[in-house]
């Protein structure tokens, strides 16, 4: 199959198609394709020969961005089977076979008929194959071929991280690099020069060139200044097709900012400076402010300033504000206008960041002088001292001078002067000033042991000026005279042991005195000598403000005298000196062999008795544990009764034991008690009222004459019996005991037992005279007097 392309757009081309032709006449002309045969020679075997395929390829060519009316000529197949009778049909599949590429079957002429843009896809891989048009059979193999789609310079360059914004200090060498900048052309690199880019600069010359091929961005000028020009905008242009006629392009801007260094020293606006300060400025305020240019920024314009010299250093300091990059002049001491009227400064300011590589443009510092006006005020009075301190006794009267204040007018009017105390406090009170002199008094009479010290404020003014004041403290002493005599410094609890010896010690007194040092420092003990002579204890002074107290005799007995007084006299070495009397109380108590106090006081007497502690201790347990048995005897005597009759379903023996008091005289329901304490009594059967009897048996009738011949032997029987036979009682066997107290005697009985049974005459009703506490006995022998009546 031969392969024909006219797809030719320029001179090469054309000579590439040319070429091309020509090749493929010479080389890919018909080739015949024939069958296998088999050729017989004489006397060899039978020989296959294979078929030489008919296909020869080569790519087609089609141009992107047709715009022509036509389908555009792509190439033609041809295979050497077509005799050209038509009886060859070409097929063609693969990417874009029927939609993009169009073949004719008879002729094998491919056509475009779309536009093709290259940078959405760059070839097609697509199938041939030649068939025959009778039988659909292929006459040759299918084969693979691709159409290229050739590029043409239809995309300009493009800058895709434009607009640019970059810095470059200032001050920089020529050829200093600032940015490279990338333009991209998506044509094909790899065909002519579509996307050979060439850079040129369109704006920002003389101040940056930019290089065609790299794109590299660089300054043109030596020391671009800062302070003359800060920002630069720069067109950077990219053109393809080498930069020739014809070809497209692209620009893009970058922004270009020179940084600061430090290349300007600072300066002073003037050389002399004059400032006024009124002498009443307050110490470590600022007085004035002073400010060095400098037209670098940020650190680079840093600076410091200082007072190199002038008669004014002592006077005034300066300070530098990082924010505003000012001097704030302030003041170390007081100004007085009528001593000094002026001041002179030498005032520095020097940058504190230095760049060496620009010190050829220093120095970077400047010096400029300032001159200070004191200016004359109206100052209020001046006290000589800046603090008083006085001093004056306690119990001192009323009026006494404490000392003087003294002020003056500091102005050259020196006026007169007036003095008060300010009463901001109760302590001032206590004080008055003379306001001409400034003596001070006391108002008062002072206590050193109650305040020892006193503060008060003096103010001063001018008489013709009052709002000018100005304030002294003043610090009063008040000063101790020897009005306290000394005392025992406590409560001493003095002990002795029967068993002392004579010239022991006992106790080590020591005293205290209100009064300081000076008036009390040195106390003197002894006993009262206006007493008699004490036979029982002496005192001895150890000559360090303490006293021991000793015994006189060898023993002390608790039971003749168990306590004792002993006076003792102190005095101080005061001017003049004071003394004060106490008494000691000493108490006699029984001591162990080392001196430990056993008891004292009331266990005398048990001692005595032959009583020791363990004693005591072990009758108060016995008492405690008589007390918890009479508490327990009385609990389980009040504890709640067990009941008589136990659940019919409990069929086992028991044993029912009665151990009830009864209700007294006036219970006649449960058991009749008459019965049970004399045979006599019982004239018929008595049934129990606590169960109800289904069956009464009959009654049995005995004479009354042999009821006072019944034994008590066949009483109880008799009851037996009558328990036997009686079906009201429980189901089981239980245990009735009867008290027999005997025959009556022949004087009578005095038990209340036969009330019930025997009629009495006398009157209860004065019962109910007696008041509420025989109230329930009086109801009840009334009820008893009205049953007997009805």
């Amino acid at each position: 199959m031969r392969i024909t392309s006219t797809s030719c757009i320029c001179p090469v081309l054309v000579c590439l198609c040319f070429v091309q032709r020509c090749y493929g006449a010479a080389h890919h002309g018909s080739i015949k394709v024939t069958r296998n045969q088999t050729k017989h020679i004489e006397g060899e075997t039978e020989v296959h020969h294979r078929p030489k395929r008919g296909w020869v390829w080569n790519q087609f060519f089609v141009l992107e961005e047709h715009m022509g009316p036509d389908p555009q000529y792509v190439g033609k197949l041809h295979s050497n089977s077509d005799k050209g009778d038509g009886s060859v049909k070409y097929i063609l599949t693969g990417e874009g076979a029927g939609t993009i590429f169009i073949i004719d079957d008879t002729t094998g002429d491919i056509h475009s008929t779309k536009s093709l843009d290259r940078e959405q896809k760059t070839h097609y891989v697509l199938h041939a194959q030649a068939i025959d048009r009778r039988t659909n059979k292929p006459l040759e193999p299918e084969s693979e071929f691709i159409i290229k789609v050739q590029d043409i310079n239809d995309n300009a360059p493009k800058f895709t991280d434009g607009p640019y914004i970059v810095t470059v200090p200032e001050m920089s060498e020529m050829g200093t690099s600032v940015l490279q900048v990338t333009a991209t052309d998506a044509d094909d690199p790899t065909y002519g020069n579509s996307a050979r880019v060439v850079y040129s600069i369109l704006q920002g010359q003389p101040y940056f060139s930019v290089d065609p091929k790299t794109g590299v961005i660089r300054t043109a000028l030596h020391n671009m200044d800062r302070e003359a020009r800060e920002h630069y905008s720069v067109v950077i242009q990219a053109k393809d097709m080498a930069g020739q006629v014809g070809g497209l392009s692209g620009s893009t801007t970058v922004n270009i900012t020179l940084t600061d260094v430090n290349d300007n020293p600072p300066r002073f606006p003037q050389k002399h400076y004059q400032l006024y300060v009124p002498e009443s400025a307050q110490v470590g305020s600022a007085v004035g402010k002073i400010k060095a240019n400098d037209a670098d920024t940020g650190s680079n314009a840093d600076m410091k300033y200082t007072i190199i010299n002038g008669d004014g250093s002592g006077v005034f300091s300066i300070s530098t504000d990082k924010e505003t990059r000012e001097g704030i002049l302030s003041l170390k001491k007081p100004l007085n206008y009528e001593k000094k009227k002026s001041y002179t400064l030498n005032i520095e300011g020097a940058n504190t960041h230095l760049d060496f590589r620009f010190s050829h443009l220093g120095p970077f510092k400047d010096v400029t002088m300032l001159k200070i006006i004191v200016g004359d005020v109206d100052e209020p009075p001046l006290f000589t001292m800046p603090s008083y301190v006085m001093e004056v006794y306690e119990n001192a009267k009323i009026g006494t001078a404490v000392g003087t204040v003294t002020a003056q007018d500091p102005d050259t009017a020196n006026n007169l002067v007036r003095y008060f105390i300010d009463h901001n406090s109760e302590e001032d009170r206590y004080f008055t000033i003379d306001a001409s002199t400034g003596t001070i008094r006391t108002a008062k009479i002072f206590d050193r042991e109650e305040t020892p010290w006193y503060n008060i404020t003096v103010a001063a003014s001018e008489i013709d000026n009052p709002e000018l004041v100005s304030h002294v403290p003043v610090g009063v002493k008040i000063l101790d005279v020897n009005d306290n005599p000394p005392e025992l410094a406590r409560d001493y609890d003095v002990v002795v042991c029967e068993n002392a010896k004579p010239g022991q010690v006992i106790q080590t007194v020591t005293a205290t005195d209100k009064d300081n040092s000076a008036n009390g420092a040195r106390f003197h003990f002894s006993l009262d000598e206006g007493l008699s002579f004490n036979p029982n204890f002496t005192l001895r002074d150890n000559e360090d403000n303490t006293a021991s107290i000793l015994t006189r005799q060898r023993r002390y007995s608790r039971s003749t005298q168990d306590i004792y007084y002993l006076p003792v006299l102190i005095s101080d070495g005061g001017v003049p000196p004071l003394s004060s009397s106490s008494t000691l109380t000493i108490r006699v108590c029984a001591c162990e062999r080392d001196g430990r106090v056993r008891t004292c006081h009331a266990e005398a007497f048990l001692s005595s008795a032959g009583l020791s502690t363990g004693a005591l201790i072990a009758i108060l347990l016995c008492v405690v544990i008589l007390l918890a048995i009479v508490v327990l005897f009385i609990t389980l005597r009040r504890s709640k009764k067990e009941p008589l009759i136990i659940s019919e379903e409990d069929v086992r023996e028991n044993v029912v034991t009665y151990d009830d008091e009864g209700g007294g005289e006036e219970d006649t329901e449960a058991f009749d008690i008459t019965a049970l304490r004399n045979p006599s009594a019982a004239e018929e059967l008595k049934y129990r009222r606590d169960v109800r009897p289904e069956v009464k048996p009959a009654p049995k009738h005995h004479p009354s004459s042999g009821l006072d011949s019944i034994d008590v032997q066949e009483f109880i029987k008799q009851r037996l019996a009558e328990a036997d036979l009686d079906p009201s009682v429980p189901p089981y066997d239980s245990l009735q005991t009867y008290a027999y107290e005997g025959h009556r005697s022949e004087a009578g009985s005095i038990s209340s037992l036969d009330s019930a049974t025997t009629h009495s005459d006398q009157d209860y009703n004065y019962l109910g005279d007696w008041g509420p506490e025989f109230k329930k006995l009086a109801e009840l022998y009334g009820e008893i007097e009205s049953e007997r009546t009805t």
